[in-house]
């Protein structure tokens, strides 16, 4: 098991809530610590979100206690129905994330003995507020990792693993079963391709000239992603349409596989370029080698002007992979007129840190 920043973050955290409360002197600090446990953020933005969802939350459940406790008691099934008000309510706001904090909240204080109800009741209250303060507190100190490496490097790894099942499936050398497999593995890793994408975006600069950069950057990592999906989709066909790849003739086939051999080579030097480590496109040999798009799809048609049947499924099928492979062109290029843009402004901006082996 790796652990994370977010584990040690969420354990100090934990530590400095149950300090505080003990300095401070209020009864059960464990309320404290256990909500800093739900309030911890990957990123300072979270961490404000949160922190005001948390103080919406933790209200209605202290409120929704108060009122319950006074009005009908705490028994049981008042506890009960008080909770499901309190969840119901959450939702309402669109603050699903707070409930598990504010049930804690609801029923610490309904549990609280009845003499001194009031006084109690803000005291725990007070106990739960201070966890988050906490965790917020840990979460402005402690930095949260760099997402922009993390971005670029599972980009390039992502990247690197489906180029690497394109060049061996147009060779007819894998395994069926096995990539079906994976390209079910690389669908989930370009979700979180996606998901630390929206960690990056939240990442929040206080320099007017270092957000002007990272808003052109987003631009740029967008369409990585969105390349890198275009790469998949281009394996998913080749793999789903393999039969009828087969049935065409041999000499369009190697057409075929020179041209994806051009453009993951394309992609692989754009990613490359990007964060500085080449300056060239790719070979002006091997691209006078390949075709237009105008030129591929030409040639794709002309295969199937013998054909006995034509509505045969061997035209519509295999005229997906070959829609694919433009398609993917297109983001590559795009995504090279973006770089090209980004570096004549922003050459010497880039801090991409790439991941050692």
């Amino acid at each position: 098991m790796k652990l994370g920043a977010r584990i040690f973050k969420t354990g100090i955290a934990i530590i400095l809530a149950l300090l505080l409360a003990q300095l401070l002197q209020v009864p059960s600090p464990v309320f404290a610590g256990i909500a800093a446990i739900f309030a911890i953020q990957p990123t300072i933005y979270r961490s404000y979100l949160s922190i005001i969802e948390q103080v919406q939350g933790n209200l209605i459940g202290a409120i929704i206690a108060i009122i319950f406790v006074i009005m009908l008691g705490n028994n049981v099934l008042i506890i009960g129905l008080a909770a499901i008000i309190v969840i119901t309510i959450n939702l309402k706001l669109k603050i699903g994330n707070t409930i598990a904090l504010s049930l804690v909240t609801l029923i610490v204080i309904m549990e609280t003995p009845g003499d001194e109800f009031i006084h109690f009741a803000i005291i725990r209250f007070s106990t739960i507020m201070l966890g988050i303060l906490s965790s917020f507190i840990v979460n402005l100190v402690f930095l949260p990792p760099k997402y922009e490496n993390k971005l670029y490097n599972k980009v390039s790894d992502v990247t690197e693993e489906i180029n690497r099942w394109i060049r061996y499936s147009i060779r007819h050398a894998s395994e069926h079963k096995l990539l079906k497999h994976d390209i079910v593995k690389m669908k989930d890793e370009i979700i979180k391709l996606d998901q630390l994408f929206l960690m990056y975006m939240e990442e929040r600069n206080y320099f007017k000239k270092i957000d002007l950069v990272k808003s052109r950057k987003l631009v740029v990592y967008r369409q990585m992603i969105s390349t890198s999906k275009r790469a998949l989709d281009v394996l998913r066909r080749l793999h789903r349409y393999e039969n009828e790849l087969n049935q065409l003739p041999l000499e369009f086939q190697n057409v075929v596989q020179l041209q994806l051999d051009y453009l993951i080579n394309y992609h692989e030097q754009m990613l490359l370029k990007f964060i500085g480590k080449i300056r060239t496109c790719p070979n002006p040999e091997t691209q006078d080698q390949t075709l237009s798009k105008q030129e591929l799809f030409d040639q794709f048609l002309a295969q199937h002007k013998g054909l006995e049947d034509p509505h045969s499924p061997i035209l519509f099928h295999s005229m997906q992979i070959i829609a694919s492979i433009i398609e993917y062109r297109e983001q590559i290029e795009h995504l090279e007129t973006l770089i090209s843009s980004f570096q004549s402004f922003h050459k010497e901006e880039n801090e991409v840190i790439v991941a050692e082996e």
